[in-house]
């Protein structure tokens, strides 16, 4: 179909290109393919996954994605950025080549309409990675319905699925929030605390738990602030801010040791002092949301994260 657009995603990446609005700001905007393009009959398609239609303007486009191979090379001759076709049009906006872009690098970047595909089609190919065969049968699976449903030779159907967690901003009587260090990251890499909602538990039980196992502290008062679908590979952030109970002492902090390494409390002053000794998450990130939320305003620090959470 003319009005078909086709987004291309390479492992966690997809094809972008980066407008220059000046030396401090930069816009991502996601590059399609016409269906017909030779470059895409060019390269071996793993999947091909319906996202929907644009209802934006008064033309309805229909967008695709089609994943390819980690190690596949794509012609990037046919990739167009929407309204910066032309040479002069493009070398006007300062929009760089096409190049293969990070969702955690670029998410705070983008439209809404290119951030809800890159996360869509990202959150899909990852479920069709792992759900090739049936948990129940062992038969193999096949996709259909469009990329929304995989189907065993018996019929059997698998839905793509999402694991919800709670990230929490924990606050105490002083309005300090605490930060805290995964064993897995660098020792001075600090974030929210987060984990996994419990099969039959309550998005405020998580957060209960979640802060008491990782911190040793109980926390009341828990208030929902937002959500942030996270595709690496299949989650939902749900976020949260609580505060220390009145019973409990703040400064008995006691780190499991096996996920929390250190936990540190920050004043705003603190904060803001400390940036260039910590790394705080990517402006990508619902977390980095919740610190700038609390904090006032935002951060200056640009680091961004490519690791597991």
């Amino acid at each position: 179909m003319e009005s078909t657009r086709v987004l291309v995603v390479r492992g966690s990446k997809a094809l972008g290109a980066v407008i220059a609005e000046s030396e401090e700001s930069a816009e991502l905007r996601l590059v399609f393919f016409a269906p017909s393009d030779e470059a895409l009959h060019r390269v071996q398609i793993r999947e091909r996954l319906y996202l929907g239609k644009s209802l934006d303007s008064a033309k309805t486009e229909h967008f695709v994605a089609v994943v390819i191979d980690t190690d596949s090379d794509l012609d990037l001759t046919g990739a167009v950025t929407p309204a910066l076709a032309s040479d002069e049009g493009r070398e006007r906006a300062g929009v760089s080549t096409p190049e293969w872009a990070d969702l955690r690098v670029w998410g705070h970047a983008m439209s809404e309409r290119d951030t809800g595909l890159f996360t869509q089609a990202l959150a899909l190919a990852n479920w069709h990675a792992t759900h090739r065969f049936s948990p129940t049968t062992g038969e193999s699976t096949e996709p259909t319905s469009a990329g929304w449903v995989r189907t065993t030779p018996s019929n059997r159907q698998l839905f793509p699925r999402t694991d919800v967690a709670v990230i929490v901003l924990v606050t105490d009587d002083r309005d300090r929030i605490l930060l805290g260090n995964n064993a897995m990251w660098e020792p001075n890499r600090f974030s929210l605390l987060a984990g996994y909602v419990d099969p039959g538990e309550s998005l405020e039980a998580a957060v209960e738990r979640e802060v008491f196992e990782e911190s040793g502290l109980q926390v009341d008062r828990a208030e929902y602030k937002g959500s942030q679908p996270w595709p690496f590979p299949a989650s939902l952030m749900v976020g949260f801010v609580a505060r220390v109970r009145a019973d409990t002492d703040a400064s008995a902090l006691a780190p499991d040791g096996e996920e929390i390494l250190s936990l540190r409390w920050f004043t705003r002053e603190e904060l803001r002092a400390s940036l260039d000794d910590i790394v705080l998450p990517g402006r990508t990130s619902i977390a980095r949301s919740l610190i700038e939320d609390w904090f006032g305003e935002p951060l200056e620090q640009n680091a961004v994260w490519l690791g597991s959470r």
